[in-house]
């Protein structure tokens, strides 16, 4: 299985690499090229499954030798808390190149893109398979450059301030992440991942605070946590289709993986110490979060706006340290990353065919494309948490997760509950201003309807929705053993 473990890492980047010189001349190839490759890659993502076992350990794993003075070691591998998420990446990555078949941004050259889109998968691959806090660290960064290549080259007419603004966001999130890998690792003696989760750490209380509130600040950016989520609404309103989907899907659980992984273990005195802080925090995204989004009136800005109310779920969980918050962190990351990912897909079909997202232009769309506006209705009720879809489970348990803590989560756990609430009603509210009432201006027969490259690359994350929704143990049953060991580290 290593073996597959290492390909699945190195052929992204050589697929980038081949087509960064591919000719133009042969643009069709390239990128069907692309989507021959990603199916070969999320196909081996499927084939670490194999390798499944039911304890802590790493299901399988690579450990080499890379900077023996620095006692770094090129350690990666695959367990139940990863695996979801490297699986979820090669499908997202797999679907956006199909997309890509028919959909190609302006200004065009879909084999830069593409490069660019492979280029990024092998940093996110990259990040979840890490088993080194260094290494970790190195492919964080691989994807910041591509991501914002993506934004400024092929985003909308704001691109290059939302872009800057994404890079800028991303590297002082960077920064604090390196200060705090650093400190960590001369803490624990070893970058080793494995070895911080399983052990607890030496450090005095003070600096276990110190090094997690520099690694929450740094991940918190990434995921995003309110009040530093300000870069992510022009980012994804800007991006192109598959840009917002790779966005929304995959790149948002960096930030809330890389807590768990690398944040909870590093300095678990310090987690326990500032959990209020955080759950005060991710309650109060959901709640400024639905706020807003009952006020917007821009559908990619809106759904952007969702995400910050979502992900808080996640760091609720987070906040819990508890076997029950982190399994739902670990489940609203996949349900998210489905749920929202197939919404930007649509949001952008919507886009194309209109050329707008203002909601007070959109009514009507039922009338005119009726399986375009069954699907948005699919995607927005299973957003706001409608039990029998997979966005119900990961708030949930998040919110269970708060009833089990002190009495302080619990008022954490009511305010959250009401927060999804506020999910309903602006999700009900996109429904009613967009696929129901009087017929929009912008809504005219005629436009193109459905093809079959959308509709392909949309499927699987409506089964997945579903499957997710009606039996969440297929995903628990993988993540309960690494959990469990982790907070017993983390929570003794």
């Amino acid at each position: 299985m290593s073996a597959a473990l290492v390909a699945v890492l190195v052929l992204p980047a050589l697929g980038a690499v081949a087509l960064a010189f591919w000719p133009a001349a042969a643009e069709r190839a390239a990128r069907w090229f692309a989507v021959v490759l990603s199916g070969a890659v999320f196909t081996l993502t499927l084939v670490l499954l194999g390798a499944r076992h039911d304890g802590p350990d790493p299901w399988t794993e690579v450990d080499a030798r890379w900077i023996p003075s620095l006692d770094v070691r090129l350690h990666l591998g695959v367990d139940g808390i990863s695996w979801p998420l490297i699986a979820l990446t090669g499908l997202i990555f797999l679907l956006c190149a199909l997309y890509s078949l028919r959909h190609v941004p302006n200004p065009g050259n879909p084999r830069r893109l593409l490069a660019l889109m492979l280029a990024l998968e092998c940093g996110v691959f990259g990040a979840f398979m890490a088993l080194d806090a260094v290494v970790f660290f190195v492919f964080f960064e691989v994807t910041l450059l591509p991501m914002f290549a993506v934004i400024a080259i092929w985003g909308g007419a704001g691109r290059r301030s939302a872009a800057r603004q994404f890079l800028l966001y991303t590297l002082f999130g960077s920064v604090l992440l390196l200060v705090g890998v650093i400190a960590a690792t001369i803490g624990r003696g070893t970058a080793d991942l494995v070895a911080w989760s399983r052990d607890a750490s030496t450090m005095s209380e003070r600096g276990q605070i110190a090094v997690f509130v520099v690694l929450l600040i740094a991940f918190a950016v990434k995921s995003p946590l309110w009040p530093l989520h300000s870069w992510l609404p022009d980012a994804h309103t800007e991006a192109p289709t598959v840009g917002s989907v790779i966005l929304a899907a995959v790149l948002l659980k960096m930030g809330t993986y890389g807590l768990i992984r690398v944040g909870l273990p590093a300095a678990p005195e310090g987690a326990r110490a500032v959990a209020p802080v955080l759950g005060v925090l991710a309650v109060a995204a959901i709640v400024v979060a639905g706020l807003v989004c009952l006020a917007l009136g821009e559908l990619k800005r809106l759904i952007a706006y969702s995400s910050v109310g979502h992900m808080g779920f996640v760091l609720l969980g987070i906040a819990t340290l508890g076997t029950p918050g982190l399994q739902a962190a670990l489940f609203g990351n996949i349900a998210h990353g489905v749920l929202t990912g197939l919404l930007f897909f649509l949001v952008g079909a919507v886009k194309d065919r209109y050329g707008t997202g203002d909601l007070d232009r959109l009514g009507g769309i039922a009338t005119v494309h009726p399986t375009l506006a069954g699907l948005l209705g699919f995607a927005a009720v299973g957003s706001l948490g409608l039990p029998g879809l997979a966005g119900f489970w990961g708030e949930a348990f998040a919110v269970v997760g708060a009833f089990g803590g002190s009495a302080f989560f619990k008022v954490l756990g009511v305010v959250a509950a009401l927060g999804a609430a506020l999910a309903a009603a602006y999700f009900l509210r996109l429904l009613r201003r967009t696929t129901v009432g009087p017929t929009g201006s912008a809504v005219v027969a005629g436009t193109p309807r459905l093809d079959a490259v959308e509709l392909a690359a949309w499927a699987p994350l409506v089964v997945l929705a579903l499957v997710l929704g009606l039996a969440p143990d297929l995903l628990l049953s993988l993540t309960v053993a690494p959990v469990e060991a982790l907070v017993a580290v983390v929570n003794p």
